[in-house]
């Protein structure tokens, strides 16, 4: 028998609730968010570490892709007309460097032959804008003037080190490019010639659960690719022509070689537009004279705004259309994060981007609509070097919607 305890014995306390049902639901879900963008950011964080420990081999290979998006329908051509996969690859591939090669060396020649005649042509500008800054309304003094050029010669005296060691660095730099130019060359090569079998190699490292969308996301992102380097190629080339022809009816000096600029900086969508306009548009002011310059200056206004308004949204099409803002904010990104390379991969980084989170979201649906893929399609016509999914033959592409 357990005799009653006395009246002042403590009442057992009740049992405690569970930690996480006390926790507000909001604040749950702010926590689970929270711990899987860490996960995340950590991963890109070692993941950018990592590509820029491999920095060279990274952009090799991109421009390889690159390069490879703009070859590859030759080599489909020829086959098409039965000559052999590998000649036609090494004809195309042959054809392809030949051609750059000779961009380069005709850059090169044109600003050597010219070297000695712009000095002097710069030098009577200089003394033209002088001239002209000492007439102006400016009130510009000719005391202003010498004192201006007399802290340019000081800090070009007091910045010879830097200079020198610049000039040294730009050794390792040349060694480093030339390394970047034979692998992106044998890149191509191999893209160019066993591209399938690389893309089918690479789909057995994703899971088997994943890779019926990621082989379905493939062809539509080589689609997008290729559409997006012709349509570069083909309006830079008509910047660069219609902009050079003006010029050169200018009296510009350099107006081939400033021409080719054009068209290499045409590559980084709005910045290099503006770099190799006002690029075209000093050397006429310092060679020609301010009325030059200005006239120079509505020629390549005049260009540009007919390519943004017409040629891109023509050419490029909707598949590859990219917001401005995001044009922008992406050419920034990755000039800061990998210099120039980074600004010239970044959009048609974030335009493959985005028809793969299109297809991939729409592939997610549990009910897609039968409609033919016309983007895979085209793509295959011209010979794409990535196999299209048999499972999704009939499949509407999000590219467009997204």
């Amino acid at each position: 028998h357990v005799p009653r305890p006395p009246d002042y014995a403590p009442a057992v306390p009740p049992p405690r609730p569970d930690p996480a049902q006390v926790v507000p639901w909001g604040v749950r879900v702010a926590a689970e968010a929270g711990w899987r963008l860490l996960v995340l950011a950590g991963t890109v964080w070692v993941l950018m570490r990592v590509i820029s420990a491999v920095q060279l081999v990274v952009f090799a290979f991109v421009i390889a892709l690159l390069l490879t998006a703009l070859m590859q329908p030759s080599v489909a051509w020829l086959t098409r007309r039965r000559v052999p996969h590998g000649l036609a690859t090494a004809l195309t591939a042959i054809l392809g460097f030949v051609v750059i090669g000779l961009m380069g060396w005709f850059v090169t020649w044109q600003v050597m032959e010219n070297i000695d005649n712009l000095s002097d042509q710069v030098q009577d500008g200089i003394d033209e804008l002088r001239n002209w800054l000492l007439n102006s309304p400016f009130h510009v003094t000719d005391k202003q003037i010498n004192e201006i050029a007399e802290n340019l010669r000081e800090a070009i005296g007091a910045n010879t080190d830097e200079i020198t060691s610049a000039g040294l660095e730009g050794v390792t730099v040349v060694v480093e490019a030339l390394t970047g130019i034979l692998l992106a060359a044998f890149s191509t090569l191999f893209l160019l010639y066993d591209g399938k079998r690389i893309w089918r190699w690479t789909l057995k490292l994703v899971p088997a659960a994943a890779r019926p969308g990621v082989a379905g996301a493939g062809p539509r992102a080589w689609a997008t690719l290729t559409a997006y380097v012709r349509g570069t190629v083909l309006v830079a080339l008509i910047d660069a022509v219609f902009i050079g022809i003006g010029i050169y009816f200018l009296d510009v000096p350099m107006a081939v070689p400033l021409a080719v600029f054009i068209f290499l900086f045409s590559f980084i969508p709005l910045v290099g537009a503006v770099a190799s306009g006002a690029l075209a548009v000093v050397v006429a002011l310092v060679t020609q004279g301010v009325f030059t310059a200005v006239m120079t200056l509505v020629v390549v206004l005049a260009v540009q705004q007919i390519e943004g308004h017409v040629l891109q949204p023509f050419i490029l099409g909707r598949a590859v259309r990219v917001h401005p803002l995001a044009v922008v904010l992406s050419v920034a990104a990755g000039g800061m994060v990998a210099g120039i390379g980074g600004a010239v991969v970044a959009v048609p980084l974030v335009a493959v981007s985005n028809t793969v989170v299109g297809y991939l979201r729409w592939y997610s649906q549990p009910a897609r609509p039968a409609i033919e893929d016309e983007a895979v399609q085209a793509e295959e016509e011209s010979g794409g070097a990535a196999p299209r999914d048999d499972d999704h033959d009939n499949a509407k592409d999000p590219a467009h919607e997204a």
